[in-house]
């Protein structure tokens, strides 16, 4: 500190002298110590490694020449954008929850299929199609049950093999039926392989989206097994004539929950009606993989004197130790119903703390890591919209993916690597949505980008991650989502992306029964040091090594700024992020009231939020622009002045786009402004 003194009351002569007679190591005085700590990366010069590479050998450059090798240092540095990315985010909460043991199954059992009283051929068909030898606990407890006639309502975590459960006697019985049966509900493929034997039984299908001339002609064929979903049964059951019920033994209800959840109620209630005209005696079963008071509706009034099957005991059970301190100490425990869930033990969950700038890079990084260097990944993520699925689909295949940089100079050899990105929703057609489905079935790796059309029922073999983009509504649909791997016993992970306000969903988890691990997002950011694409070219620079948090971040802001370019480099682009960011904002509106002291839309900072889809400022008049053209204002005086529905949600979200604040500046400007439209209105003509 002395020294640093004295250098402030020499000459530039004498300065240079004692900085030469300086320890003999050439450490530099504390003056140009202080200069040489301006952040390298906003400055965009090079004193960091001109100092590491000078300081035991080279003389200290005079100040003229040094800034005039700055100034030739800032010219050839390619021009970088920087996105405050880590500036001003809320600090990420510490998670404070107690350790729970999660509900299991014991998926598989030591008993063969050989022991149950099967058909031969079916034995054999499910051996050598299949490739299964022995049962799975739900299997094992709910087929003796249906061999004897009985109705059943089974309850099993998801992929513990509850389709076979239940297509096993159901093909036994009708394998040994002379009459054609012609109504159930089950997967297609699954019932299609169990019978190749069974040549003389005939499967069917109707779902949404096929020609309805070629479905009926295939009803009027007649057909054993009918596969179909609720609406579109319903729709036949009007206007089909050749549709008939008077020879059918079972009626099988996959899925129940989720029918109720997508609002099918009335629908299947109009299917038991027709069932019930013609024939009343039949054998039901009712499936799911959770039981809600709606799914205990439909059993009451679809099944007669049914076994309850459930594999995992515990879940019927709650727990008696638990006090009354530990009972409220969560406000988010008494939210929903309490119900534990089981969860495959094969399966790692995980939860990270994001701020909403940057959700976008760290997903893509998380990406990175998982399929580009681990590799042999695929990988599921679940959105709140279809028009996010769009919006990212294309931002990740256009920027991930490689597109024209990949074939430029000094990238790394890791970014040959292709990334295969495939999307599936709600507003595809049937056709694309079987063709997507088939695809991602069929391949080895790749990324599913979905809405949670692809929660449930669907089977993907060797889904390794689970990525939670978007936090499901309740617990029951997070089982659901997360149930998309681990299936039948393979090994898997899940990964809930969370903001810092939204952190109390982990206590909401903790009290059904799951338990989340963290990870931290640092980690994933850590990846970005593999992939010299995002590297901040700097002449004369060494090459990186280790995890440089300062570098880390540098390459996390060009990979934002990559994202940033490819949404503005068009009118349309920007649009389409607009209305992605919309379409996220509805979601969030539409969380159950009992979560949102966890999900408030004026929890979030629209600003960050608007990062997080590559916009660089938050658009102001997102649904202002959506409403010009129709609004009378004097004829609807009364219905502004309400502050419900949509008109309390845009002008929520016209606060909101202002970054939840108004400068003092603003407040008194919109003041003046209504004072002088007052004044001359008064004004006599």
């Amino acid at each position: 500190m002395a020294a640093g003194m004295g250098m402030r009351g020499l000459g530039r002569q004498s300065g240079a002298l004692k900085r030469k007679l300086q320890s003999p190591h050439g450490n530099p005085p504390v003056k140009r110590k202080r200069k040489l700590s301006i952040n390298t990366f906003r400055k965009g010069a090079t004193e960091a490694d001109r100092r590491e590479e000078g300081s035991s050998s080279q003389k200290p450059l005079p100040k003229k020449q040094l800034t005039n090798k700055q100034n030739e240092s800032k010219k050839n540095k390619p021009s970088i954008k920087t996105s405050s990315l880590f500036k001003n985010n809320p600090d990420i909460p510490e998670i404070h929850r107690k350790a729970v043991q999660q509900v299991q199954e014991n998926v598989f059992t030591t008993d063969s299929f050989s022991q149950l009283d099967l058909h031969p051929h079916l034995i054999s068909t499910i051996n050598t199609v299949l490739n299964i030898c022995s049962m799975t606990s739900v299997q094992k407890q709910t087929i003796p049950v249906l061999l004897q006639g009985r109705d059943a309502l089974v309850r099993s975590q998801t992929g513990s093999g509850k389709t076979l459960a239940y297509g096993i006697p159901l093909v036994q019985c009708l394998q040994g039926l002379e009459s054609k049966i012609q109504l159930a509900l089950q997967s297609f493929d699954t019932i299609q392989k169990l019978l190749k034997p069974f040549i003389w039984i005939v499967p069917g299908v109707l779902m949404g989206g096929e020609k309805r001339k070629s479905e009926k002609a295939r009803l009027r064929k007649g057909i054993n097994i009918l596969i179909s979903t609720p609406g579109r049964l319903v729709d036949h059951i009007k206007s089909t004539e050749c549709i008939n019920f008077r020879h059918t033994q079972w009626l099988i209800i996959d899925e129940a929950d989720r029918i109720l959840d997508l609002g099918f109620e009335k629908d299947v209630a109009v299917i038991l009606n027709a069932l019930n005209a013609e024939r009343e005696t039949r054998q039901n079963v009712l499936l799911s993989a959770t039981l809600t008071e709606g799914v205990t509706r439909l059993a009451d009034i679809s099944l007669s004197d049914p076994v309850s099957i459930s594999v995992a005991d515990e879940i019927q059970k709650v727990p008696e130790a638990a006090s009354q301190t530990d009972r409220e100490a969560s406000s988010s425990s008494n939210c929903m119903e309490q119900e534990n869930f089981a969860v495959p033990e094969t399966l790692q969950q995980y939860v990270i703390m994001v701020p909403s700038k940057l959700r976008l890079v760290t997903l893509a990084a998380f990406i990175l890591q998982k399929c580009k260097f681990e590799k042999r990944h695929k990988m599921i993520i679940f959105f709140s919209s279809c028009e996010q699925v769009e919006f990212y689909h294309e931002l990740l295949v256009q920027v991930l993916s490689g597109g024209s940089e990949s074939e430029q100079p000094g990238c790394s050899s890791p970014s040959s690597v292709s990334l295969q990105f495939l999307r599936l929703h709600g507003d595809m057609e049937q056709e694309e949505r079987t063709e997507v489905f088939q695809e991602f079935l069929k391949s080895k790796t790749g990324i599913l980008l979905c809405t949670d059309v692809a929660a449930r029922g669907l089977d993907l073999p060797q889904v390794t991650w689970i990525v939670q983009y978007n936090a499901p509504a309740s617990p029951a649909e997070y089982i659901h989502r997360i149930g998309r791997t681990a299936r039948i016993g393979c090994r898997g992970s899940s990964l809930l992306v969370l903001a810092p306000s939204e952190a109390e969903y982990v206590s909401l988890l903790a009290s059904h029964k799951i338990n989340v691990s963290e990870l931290k997002m640092e980690k994933v950011l850590a990846v970005l040091m593999k992939d010299d694409r995002f590297k901040v070219h700097r002449p004369g620079s060494r090459k990186s090594c280790g995890k440089n948090p300062q570098e880390v971040r540098e390459r996390a802001t060009v990979l934002q700024t990559k994202f940033e370019n490819y949404v503005h480099s068009s009118e349309g682009t920007v649009l389409w992020a607009k209305k992605a960011l919309q379409s996220f904002l509805c979601a969030y509106t539409t969380y159950p009231s009992k979560l949102k002291h966890i999900f408030h839309i004026k929890s979030l900072h629209l600003g960050h939020v608007a990062k997080s889809f590559g916009l660089r400022d938050p658009p102001q008049n997102l649904i202002a622009g959506s409403k010009r053209k129709t609004k009378p204002r004097p004829k609807r005086s009364d219905l502004l002045k309400k502050t419900h529905g949509k008109h309390r949600l845009a002008e929520i979200l016209r606060s909101e786009y202002s970054s939840g604040m108004d400068t003092a500046e603003a407040k008194v400007k919109k003041k003046k402004r209504k004072q002088r439209k007052a004044g001359n209105q008064q004004i006599p003509t």
